[in-house]
């Protein structure tokens, strides 16, 4: 069969490049390449890409033998001391997260948590994937401001596939001497990409802050660079995560290298019910009465702002430092600026459900009239029931 010419080319250039990288001895750099080679060809020359997979294996194989050796015949995760530093400042380049008792499943919209749990399952199940030719999500971004639970939610995919959490410090990884950042970022991605890890390249958008420094630009366009190569590149074996609160600093170029956009965004009051209900923990039986005004309260904040908004609930509660009714009243007082016409009516409605507070303190606490109380909500309670 007489091959295309276009065709040619590209097997032409793809071995040249093999040769390329062979000739410079970069051993792990020819994997990766063989890797992608395999993926390239299976569809199109699955014989030959059965070939190339076979080297591929017989090359991991020797590597992780040689890796065990060196370190005394016991596989184990690299130590901080092991990991790449920044030779200016000796800060380490990567953070490792393996401690996941404290892990709970993010906090999510149904639609989104779909997402994650495929990627997880892509994962789970690589191999029955590569028998069909396809590829499991190598890398996703993961997008929404900040508080939502995207890091939170990495640790969780990671806990979810059994594997240690490395987090690349951007800020250790920007040297003071910028042009030395390129190497730093290399270095750490290297480092990263022969460890069976999820990698998370948190703020990743730290480096495309800085692209408006005309004085820096050109290093800033090789940082890019790097990482749109490391994208392409990134074994199947890994998991690229990285995380945003500002998409539109990222550079559009890096967006089409993800195999997964991953948005977030402030929970609705699903989650929010759900947040406030796991974060009372073992106070909940006491506030349960509470919840739904606590719900509304707290709707539009982030998961984190939510969390500490509990846990100062729940600390003024152990310190017994006003009744439970005066404790919810400060946590109204604090966010009821935010709140609308509406909700400050729902508000009102569920505080005079309560039975705790007369309307007259309703109506004080939420701006609403007792007459409009009265009128959704029915007569206000006796005297002597509530807070006056």
């Amino acid at each position: 069969m007489i091959k295309k010419s276009g065709e040619i080319d590209s097997i032409e250039s793809d071995f040249a490049n093999l040769a390329r990288l062979a000739a410079s001895g970069a051993s792990e750099d020819i994997r990766l390449f063989l890797a992608r080679l395999v993926r390239k060809y299976r569809r199109i020359h699955p014989d030959l890409a059965v070939q190339l997979d076979q080297y591929l294996k017989a090359s991991q194989a020797r590597g992780a033998s040689s890796s065990v050796l060196r370190r005394g015949g016991t596989p184990e995760v690299d130590s901080p001391r092991q990991f790449p530093l920044d030779k200016d400042s000796q800060l380490s380049l990567i953070r490792v997260f393996n401690d996941y008792d404290d892990v709970a499943s993010p906090l999510l919209p149904s639609n989104l948590l779909r997402q994650i749990e495929m990627v997880i399952r892509e994962h789970v199940e690589r191999e029955h994937l590569a028998d069909r030719g396809i590829s499991p999500t190598r890398s996703a971004i993961l997008v929404g401001p900040p508080g939502v639970g995207k890091t939170l939610t990495a640790r969780w995919i990671a806990k979810s596939l059994g594997k240690p959490l490395w987090v690349l410090d951007l800020a250790a990884v920007m040297s003071s001497f910028l042009g030395k950042t390129g190497n730093n970022l290399k270095a750490a991605l290297d480092h990263a990409k022969s460890h069976d890890v999820v990698l998370l390249l948190d703020e990743i958008d730290a480096i495309a802050k800085r692209r408006s420094d005309e004085s820096d630009i050109g290093e800033l366009k090789r940082l890019v660079t790097v990482i749109l190569q490391e994208v392409d590149l990134w074994p199947d074996t890994g998991l690229l995560l990285a995380a945003t609160n500002h998409p539109e600093l990222v550079d559009p170029a890096l967006w089409r290298r993800f195999d997964a956009v991953l948005k977030f965004d402030v929970p609705d009051d699903v989650a929010v019910d759900t947040a406030v209900r796991r974060f009372l923990r073992d106070d909940l039986s006491v506030f349960e009465p509470w919840v739904n005004v606590l719900v509304i309260v707290l709707s539009g904040q982030s998961l984190s702002d939510v969390e500490r908004a509990i846990a100062s609930l729940r600390r003024g509660y152990a310190l017994q430092y006003a009744p439970i009714e005066e404790l919810v009243e400060i946590a109204i007082n604090q966010v009821k600026v935010d709140l609308t016409q509406p909700e400050r009516l729902q508000l009102a409605v569920e505080l005079a459900k309560s039975g705790k507070h007369s309307h007259m303190k309703i109506s004080q606490v939420t701006g609403v009239a007792r007459d409009t109380i009265r009128k959704h909500a029915g007569p206000s309670p006796r005297k002597g029931r509530g807070v006056k």
